[in-house]
């Protein structure tokens, strides 16, 4: 059987795609993954074979910036990072109007570009990121069924009276104003309706017979996979297509010297990242930093795009870098500080870890809305919290008694006796995978 997964080329993406992708490899069989040159190396690190398929103009291996992009996703990366400095709304309606450009890039010829791709793999089965919009075009239009992987809260993927772009749940520390919301739901309408029409155009290019549909955002494969944790869903009260919930695609990574000797020195720790884009909020990472150290706790810190310096006085005992190895920091901490990305949330609760959650833009907002709801965490406005406030957080779940620690607990050894890539296997190929006690990777 030869699997294949199609992704976006960037990092964010495809990390949990491929390490879904391990349930297939690890049963022999064969693993082809198709993105762009950017993810090569990830491709390689998993023991997959690539095949060059670029579904957007950015591309990111890891830590993104702007000065890397072409002059157009540089343009929009900046827009985008200066919107997150205004608020909620503000990004919210800038990246509404991205949409039309940067979901859909160039979708007749990466539909074309993924159904060659099809036909020379010739797959027994495909996974494919929601978020691909061209590739999902193409099999739509021909009719081949796939698993649709959701990454991100499930809102990623709207229903019944939702709207994509607008969320469904908010953070309580986050105030709009009603005028401001329904100018927001009003834009994200009309996102979403010149979404649609271009997904429709498209379609009839690809095949003059297709079928016109009324909401390409809320379109999906027959199979719906949400990479998330089911526990974080439990209660919100929205009525789901038929789907599985994958928990989180834990992964091996390979270990380092320095940070495993770092955590080897036993002292509970914080790990801290903003992901591959929101690094480039060094204010934000500073406050965090500052909260730490008036907590007096002990901190691994990504600091992706920021300098380690605009931290501030870096204690001894800290553990700074570029980038750091999520999954195996995780699999130690004592809590997270995160922007609320799919990755950072996913793999904590795969680790039993509360989660102090930032959120900057997209789905983060209704994802911090879950934790909050589900007390499995803390929510804050990034732009408005203060270091004592996010000092009091912190303090909040590091402690042994934290209240959302047993829900935590319960995900994280259901997904230890089930992971996610063992589900997936089982619902994409027919198959039982083999349930597996140890992450799979």
């Amino acid at each position: 059987m030869t699997l294949l997964i199609i992704s976006p080329d960037y990092a964010s993406h495809l990390l949990p795609l491929a390490a879904l992708g391990t349930a297939w490899r690890d049963a022999g069989e064969d693993v082809v993954v198709a993105t762009g040159p950017a993810t090569a190396g990830i491709v390689a690190d998993f023991g997959y074979r690539r095949v060059d398929l670029p579904l957007g103009r950015g591309a990111n291996a890891g830590v993104i910036r702007s000065s890397e992009q072409q002059a157009e996703e540089a343009a929009s990366l900046e827009g985008f990072f200066a919107a997150t400095r205004v608020g909620m709304v503000p990004t919210l309606a800038y990246q509404a109007r991205e949409r039309l450009t940067d979901l859909m890039w160039q979708p007749v010829d990466r539909a074309r570009a993924t159904l060659q791709v099809i036909d020379e793999v010739a797959p027994d089965a495909i996974l494919v990121d929601h978020l691909a919009y061209s590739a999902r075009l193409a099999l739509h239009t021909r009719g081949i069924p796939y698993g649709d992987v959701v990454l991100g809260h499930p809102s990623a993927l709207p229903i019944a009276g939702e709207v994509y772009g607008y969320p469904p749940a908010w953070p309580t520390a986050f105030t709009p104003g009603e005028g401001e919301l329904s100018d927001l739901r009003t834009l994200c309408e009309e996102v979403s309706r010149r979404f649609t029409a271009q997904w429709n155009d498209a379609a009839v290019v690809l095949d003059p017979h297709a079928r016109h549909v009324a909401d390409a955002f809320a379109l999906h494969g027959d199979t719906v996979l949400y990479n998330y944790p089911a526990e974080l869903a439990s209660g919100d009260g929205r009525e789901l297509p038929p789907h599985r919930f994958l928990g989180s695609t834990l992964r091996d990574e390979p270990a380092a010297s320095d940070v495993e000797g770092w955590i080897a020195e036993g002292t509970p720790y914080v790990y801290v990242s903003f992901g591959s884009f929101l690094s480039v909020r060094g204010d934000v990472l500073a406050r965090v930093a500052a909260a730490l150290r008036q907590a007096g706790l002990r901190a691994a810190i990504a600091t992706g795009t920021t300098d380690a310096a605009a931290l501030g006085p870096i204690p001894d005992d800290w553990l700074v870098a570029e980038y750091l190895p999520q999954v195996r920091l995780l699999a130690s901490a004592t809590a997270a500080v995160t922007h609320g990305g799919n990755n950072s949330v996913t793999e904590a609760v795969g680790h039993a870890v509360p989660l102090l959650v930032l959120p900057f833009s997209t789905d983060q907002f209704t994802g911090a809305a879950a934790i909050e709801r589900t007390g499995t965490g803390r929510a804050l406005d990034p732009n408005a919290a203060s270091v004592d406030e996010l000092a009091a957080a912190l303090r909040d779940i590091v402690d042994p008694a934290f209240s959302g620690r047993s829900l935590l607990d319960e995900a994280a050894a259901a997904q230890a006796v089930r992971p996610g890539p063992s589900i997936a296997y089982a619902t994409v190929s027919g198959s039982a995978a083999p349930t597996r006690v140890s992450p799979a990777g």
